[in-house]
């Protein structure tokens, strides 16, 4: 079982709760004051050392701008997947509904079709039948 807690703690573990703390401490909603002592003095600063914490800093700002930008490009392609999978499914509900009226309509004109090749087989045994009597009356007065 592990234990609850750790007895001891690494470097990696103090700097990062630090760092944490600092971010949370020079939030937007502190003043002045606070922002002096919690990051120094302004004015500036010489040295090579210093230009190289502002180069470094300048490079971490630019990759903290880029992943702010792909966060929201990440976003933007969710909603408009969320807005193709909604078009996509309303497609698919209209095409079920238009396979389903296009069976019933063809079978409607299959009856349809039924119903007139009933009629022209009774119109043709009409004929047929006229033509007989037609054709027995002609030959009964012969």
């Amino acid at each position: 079982m592990p234990p609850k807690f750790k007895r001891h703690l690494n470097d990696d573990d103090v700097t990062g709760s630090v760092r944490s703390e600092r971010r949370n401490l020079l939030e937007d909603d502190s003043d002045e004051e606070e922002d002096f002592f919690l990051r120094g003095p302004s004015g500036p600063r010489f040295g090579p050392r210093n230009d190289k914490i502002k180069h470094v800093q300048n490079q971490v700002d630019e990759v903290i701008d880029v992943m702010q930008e792909n966060i929201t490009k990440v976003i933007e392609r969710g909603e408009r997947l969320d807005e193709l999978q909604d078009k996509s499914e309303s497609l698919s509900d209209n095409a079920t509904a238009f396979s389903n009226r296009s069976k019933q309509l063809r079978r409607q004109m299959w009856w349809r079709g039924c119903k007139r090749l009933k009629w022209v087989l009774k119109m043709r045994k009409a004929l047929t039948a006229l033509n007989v009597a037609i054709l027995k009356i002609i030959k009964w007065k012969l």
